[in-house]
């Protein structure tokens, strides 16, 4: 693996995204400065940090496109269940569009599904392939992408809390922040609109630019194998700064870190998904398979 200096990382995750920096020329240096470290990996071949940090698909975003380039929100039919990750229905579709995470399906009840970013349960979940409006072309887009874990070594066990911290909740994980998400709680075990916590599997750590992005959805005692993953700097997880408001109301002051871990989970369906989970999201278990 390519060996990344650590300061050219932390340029990269403290140093801010082009829509961040107080200058054009310091984010232009910061996003060249990150050009320059990323390199090909397991799970991808633009990954930074861990070859197994990677974004979902080398060139273009995390979304499946539609035919709108300004537009990610694929048009649904409503009244179609929701489903974790372990196939469990977890509510009714009641919303006319939803943006797909690129290279994510799985089939649950014998019907190919997709991995919608948000739904009407307040979470990320799974919609039949069936239920989107444009099903040909979707399918055209959606790819193929997981992530992997074949030859790492078992470290911990853990499960999905049933809690969470909620003074962690609404600090950011980008720098200079002005979305509306980008939270330390989109990788938390939030309460949703059935009642009940779950929580992202991440393809990547946020703070670095590669999005973040969910690939699937758990419920609170999810069991979580973490793996014995490579990073640039030799220890098998990964650390990013968390932000607060500064007195001028924009996210750049640093609050703490938030560390993620790789591993896996083994569905109800028998699938292993690989992916990261944030460290604030788990507490150690036994009885992982």
């Amino acid at each position: 693996m390519m060996r990344i200096p650590l300061h050219a990382v932390l340029a990269a995750a403290l140093g801010v995204s082009a829509c961040g920096s107080d200058s054009p020329h310091d984010a232009d240096e910061a996003l060249a400065a990150q050009v320059q470290t990323a390199f090909s990996g397991v799970n991808g071949t633009y990954c930074l940090v861990s070859p197994y940090n990677c974004k979902l698909q080398a060139s273009g975003g995390n979304r499946v496109p539609t035919n709108a380039p300004e537009d990610d929100n694929w048009g649904l039919v409503t009244g179609v269940p929701i489903r974790d990750g372990n196939g469990t229905v977890v509510g009714t579709n009641t919303r006319t569009s939803a943006a797909f995470n690129y290279g994510q399906t799985r089939t649950f009840a014998g019907e190919r599904h997709a991995f919608a970013v948000s739904t009407s349960n307040s979470s990320a979940g799974w919609l039949p392939i069936s239920s989107i409006l444009g099903r040909t072309s979707f399918e055209q887009k959606v790819g193929h992408v997981s992530a992997l874990g074949a030859g790492l070594a078992k470290l911990g066990c853990y499960a999905v809390r049933n809690t969470h911290d909620t003074t962690l909740e609404f600090k950011k994980v980008v720098y200079d922040s002005t979305a509306t998400h980008e939270r330390a709680g989109d990788y938390l075990p939030l309460v949703r609109a059935n009642g009940q916590r779950s929580v992202n599997l991440v393809f990547n750590v946020p703070g670095f630019a590669l999005g973040g992005p969910a690939v699937d959805h758990f419920p609170a005692g999810t069991k979580f194998q973490r793996l014995d993953v490579p990073t640039e700097h030799g220890v098998p997880s990964i650390d990013i700064p968390l932000w607060v408001q500064d007195g001028a109301g924009r996210y750049r002051q640093q609050s703490g870190t938030m560390k993620f871990l790789y591993g896996y989970v083994i569905a109800a369906t028998g699938t292993k998904r690989n992916g990261w989970m944030a460290y604030d999201a788990l507490q150690v278990s036994s009885g992982c398979p």
